[in-house]
């Protein structure tokens, strides 16, 4: 499908573009059959070894759509800087063209117009075409496969395989190194079993042992790093596992664990590896998030690359701190980071790094992999891809305050629930259905398939949900990226409120409403809420009503048969004019 002029000519206003004839080569529109692997390989080579990377690819295996926000704010210091850019800000921050295979890669601009035109993004089998590529380009030996994590869970197949399914991907890409998050919700035990299963070294620095009866009792639960060998160079590489797990998730998971970020044992081992080991480059691997990472560059001292991962953030640059060379790899599979380093005698002395877009329509399936994900699906296929309905409208995940499919989800628990409120936590990952698609079992499963999936429905009085909002509040907009967990505001259906997000904590939240009224606060409402433990801070738990939030919303659309889901969200944005503002651009400072 081609973009029109006049859609062409919006974009080009919105990317700050100059006038440009749509049939011109030097517009950057491009159709398909005019981009070739050579554009999307191309790259230039640099230095003895490479490093690929990926992060938060959230068990994947098949190409999906996967729109970027059309919002995303954070506290005042931080909005519109890499990590808080998307849409207009991302495009010109980032000097992307207008409807190019990058725009629509990294932006919700248009989305799906360009979906149309240049297909469903990544894919284990398009990856493993694009790795053997940069393999064979600069030998297998010169290269490394690291993993940031957030990759054994995400979708039905992981779930019903307890990650089996995507060790054996990991595999097959051939994964060197990675460490974890939602890897633990699986529990101690199973993640033991799914690294012995794994042809990768998985690593922390950041998780030691807190239970004083046993035997790992203030020890490292996990190597802390790994050297590597590449090139001729000696690779020292750190792990850094999620820091809030044990908070983020319910802690039964990891009872006994004890996570954090940890900069002084950081530094400790930065230190190990070039004083003792006398590595000529040192990597951090982590799962911290973008913006976290940053902060991080700023306390230890000596990390030559942070390949960070947590956020879902594309950044098509990298980042530079105090020396430090930070990268991001999106999510979902959409691509992959190639950074050519030349690092000998002790040093890095010069380094490249291109974001490359795995566009599953231009880059070629491997047939094994193909073979692979048919194989791990066969015994899911006929529940995977039962057709429960299709959507009037775009259904989208990734956003700070609001997404369509979040708001399916709240609208299929509030009908079967019979609710006054309905919780949905703000994970960021899932996917994308066009409109006027199908919407299969599949599609559910990638919304929803967690191993804590139960809905619980209880009663919750008006100043413990006020307090709520402000306490998730002050996690995804606190000033400090440190204390910010990386995760969205929860979903809220049958709530209204606005947010002012520069005020303090605790006052960020006005015109709370609940079904339309102003919300009572000494007054008892039903609340239905998954994924997460807010059960436990209600009453009267409707043990009858329990049930696994994708069966609820399996029903849910079936019985709908259409689902017409509005896109317009239920949060007013009080301090932003728009959605995705650029530094400075509170309204209180224009």
């Amino acid at each position: 499908m081609e973009i029109s002029r006049r859609d062409f000519m919006h974009i080009a206003a919105i990317f700050g573009l100059g006038a440009v004839s749509v049939g011109c080569s030097k517009s950057g529109v491009r159709t398909p059959a005019q981009i070739s692997l050579k554009d999307i390989y191309d790259f230039k080579a640099t230095g003895n070894f490479t490093l690929l990377h990926m992060c938060d690819i959230h068990a994947h295996l098949k190409p999906l759509y996967w729109r970027e926000p059309s919002t995303l704010i954070s506290a005042p210091n931080l909005v519109g800087t890499p990590g808080f850019l998307c849409g207009e800000a991302f495009a010109k921050h980032y000097g992307l063209e207008p409807s190019s295979l990058d725009a629509y890669f990294d932006t919700h601009i248009d989305f799906e117009t360009l979906a149309k035109k240049f297909g469903k993004m990544g894919g284990v089998a398009h990856m493993k075409t694009y790795l053997d590529h940069v393999r064979k380009e600069r030998g297998a030996e010169n290269v490394l496969f690291l993993d940031s994590g957030d990759t054994w869970q995400g979708t039905g197949v992981a779930l019903k395989t307890r990650g089996e399914a995507i060790v054996k991907a990991q595999n097959y890409l051939g994964v060197d190194v990675m460490v974890g998050h939602w890897e633990f919700t699986y529990g101690k035990e199973r993640v033991k079993e799914l690294i012995e299963m794994l042809d990768a070294k998985f690593i922390s620095q950041n998780i030691v042992g807190n239970d004083p009866f046993a035997d790992e009792y203030e020890e490292l639960i996990f190597e802390p790093y790994t050297i590597e060998q590449r090139g001729g160079a000696k690779i020292g590489i750190i792990g850094q596992s999620f820091p809030f797990t044990s908070t983020a998730n319910p802690r039964e998971f990891t009872e006994g664990w004890s996570f954090g970020i940890r900069p002084e044992t950081l530094q400790k081992y930065v230190d190990e590896l070039r004083g003792e080991h006398k590595v000529d480059c040192v990597v951090v691997l982590s799962h911290d998030g973008f913006s976290v990472d940053q902060e991080l560059a700023r306390m230890v001292h000596g990390i030559d690359f942070i390949l960070s991962g947590h956020t879902h953030d594309p950044s098509p640059k990298p980042i530079v701190i105090d020396g430090t060379v930070i990268v991001i790899a999106g999510s979902h599979g959409k691509y992959v980071g190639r950074l050519d380093i030349d690092a000998k005698d002790g040093k890095v002395h010069g380094y490249e790094y291109k974001l490359v877009p795995i566009a599953s329509n231009l880059i070629p399936a491997d047939p094994e992999g193909v073979k692979l994900v048919e194989e791990l699906y066969a015994p899911y296929a006929d529940e995977m891809n039962e057709v429960l309905g299709k959507t009037k409208n775009t259904l989208y995940k990734r956003d700070t305050f609001f997404s369509t499919f979040d708001q399916l989800i709240n609208d299929a628990i509030m009908d079967e629930m019979k609710c006054d409120i309905s919780f949905t936590p703000g994970y960021r990952w899932g996917t994308t259905v066009l409109a006027g698609e199908d919407i299969t079992m599949d599609n559910v499963y990638e919304m929803c398939a967690v191993t804590y999936p139960d809905v619980y429905t209880f009663e919750l009085k008006g100043e413990n949900i006020a307090k709520l909002l402000e306490d998730i509040a002050d996690n995804v907009f606190n000033a400090n990226p440190l204390y910010q967990q990386g995760g969205d505001m929860s979903r809220l259906g049958g709530v209204t409120y606005s947010i002012a997000v520069g005020n303090k904590a605790g006052e960020r939240i006005s015109s709370l409403k609940v079904g339309g009224e102003a919300i009572v606060l000494d007054k008892i409402y039903i609340v239905s809420s998954w994924g997460g433990n807010l059960q436990n801070a209600g009453q009267n738990l409707q043990k009858d009503k329990i049930r696994p939030v994708y069966d609820v919303v399996r029903d849910y659309i079936k019985d709908k048969k259409v689902v017409d889901v509005s896109n317009e969200g239920n949060v007013v944005l009080l301090d932003y004019d728009c959605g995705c503002p650029t530094k400075g651009s509170q309204k209180n400072n224009l």
